[in-house]
């Protein structure tokens, strides 16, 4: 069994932020006709005062566009010498090229989806997705659609035999990456002086809605838990606003103890999780509370309280499970606490595995 790189990519630039809801056959094709008809205008980007701005490199000029009928292709003739091509699928964008590719060369791919495809789940081998993606089942979630848009709702029916259940998000944050990381950043994070608490902030979504009100919570919770730190690392997301950030910054900048990442320069995440002693997550980030729950060190959670629908059963998994605890203001950070950390990457790999030894098939890794 082989595996090789692609990847999916949208058209981008002029009205095509608001397609992005089409699959992305449809896209493709909608584009190209708004292109014949009003001609290319998604080439200039322009932001304020009219300057154009410029695009930033994706580092994926390297990997090819899928085609799924090339890779189908690709995957019969490679078959007799190297044997079936295993196809890992990440997102909603890809949904359609790999069950494409499924369809093209059946007996010749094994297919893995991440993430709830929403329907037809026999298109693939087997579909990795988080519990909570089957909230809208639950007798809770039940009562609050209503009854005119259940059958509307997915999923519709419980998982099947080639679903494979996760507690929160696949990452790559494991044992291996964190050991490396560690080394990595030694020479900054090392000396620090402990316990060194690490605040992860995220951004508002439909479904955990917050704003300034909740960063001055955050900034006063922290002011009260100075005194237990040793050293405090705070770092931004992408999906920060300004207004959060803001308060933040203007609270700590001048603090001896805190250290604001300003988004220059290489990313500490990773080194963040391999020498941190604690974790204070903003409740919006599934993929940045799987990453902190994985290590084994207390993560505490802000603004759980704001979260709705899948993502608030998101919350309450976690906290069922004594991996997370809610952030008040009142803890001593040099205090820890044991849980079983989530190992959701590792365990879904040995599905696959599972999966591909139930065929006869297996992946051959190098012995270089």
């Amino acid at each position: 069994m082989h595996i090789k790189s692609w990847r999916v990519m949208r058209p981008r630039g002029g009205t095509n932020a608001w397609l992005r809801w089409l699959p992305v056959s449809v896209h493709k094709k909608l584009d190209s006709f708004i292109k014949q008809v009003f001609g290319d205008s998604s080439r200039k980007v322009e932001g304020k005062n009219g300057m154009p701005l410029m695009t930033k490199k994706t580092g994926l000029s390297d990997i090819l566009e899928a085609d799924a009928k090339q890779i189908a292709k690709v995957a019969r003739e490679t078959f007799d010498m190297d044997g079936p091509l295993l196809v890992i699928a990440s997102g909603r964008d890809t949904i359609s090229v790999a069950s494409s590719i499924k369809r093209f060369a059946p007996e010749n791919v094994f297919v893995v989806q991440i993430q709830h495809p929403r329907s037809w789940l026999d298109r693939f081998d087997l579909v990795i997705t988080p519990r909570h993606d089957y909230y809208p089942l639950t007798p809770h979630a039940r009562q609050q659609i209503p009854w005119l848009l259940r059958p509307w709702i997915t999923p519709c029916e419980p998982p099947g035999k080639n679903v494979v259940l996760t507690v929160g998000a696949l990452h790559q944050a494991d044992v291996a990456a964190l050991r490396s990381a560690a080394s990595a950043w030694h020479n900054e994070l090392a000396s620090l002086p402990k316990p060194l608490l690490v605040v992860n902030v995220g951004g508002p979504s439909s479904n955990c809605r917050y704003g300034i009100d909740l960063a001055k919570q955050l900034a006063s919770m922290l002011q009260n838990v100075l005194w237990s730190c040793g050293s405090v690392r705070i770092s931004f997301s992408r999906r920060t606003p300004e207004k959060v950030s803001k308060i933040l910054v203007e609270e700590f900048r001048t603090h001896p103890k805190v250290y604001i990442w300003d988004g220059e320069g290489p990313n500490p995440h990773l080194g963040h999780l391999a020498w941190a002693d604690a974790f204070v997550i903003t409740a919006d980030s599934v993929s940045m509370l799987s990453e902190a729950c994985s290590t084994g060190k207390p993560v505490y959670v802000i603004g759980n309280d704001r979260c709705t629908w899948k993502f608030a059963d998101f919350q309450n998994s976690l906290a069922e499970r004594g991996v997370v605890r809610p952030f008040t203001g009142k803890e001593d950070i040099s205090e820890s606490w044991s849980y079983s950390s989530l190992n959701d990457t590792a365990e879904a790999a040995n599905r696959v595995n599972s999966a591909l030894a139930a065929r006869g098939w297996r992946i051959l890794t190098s012995t270089k």
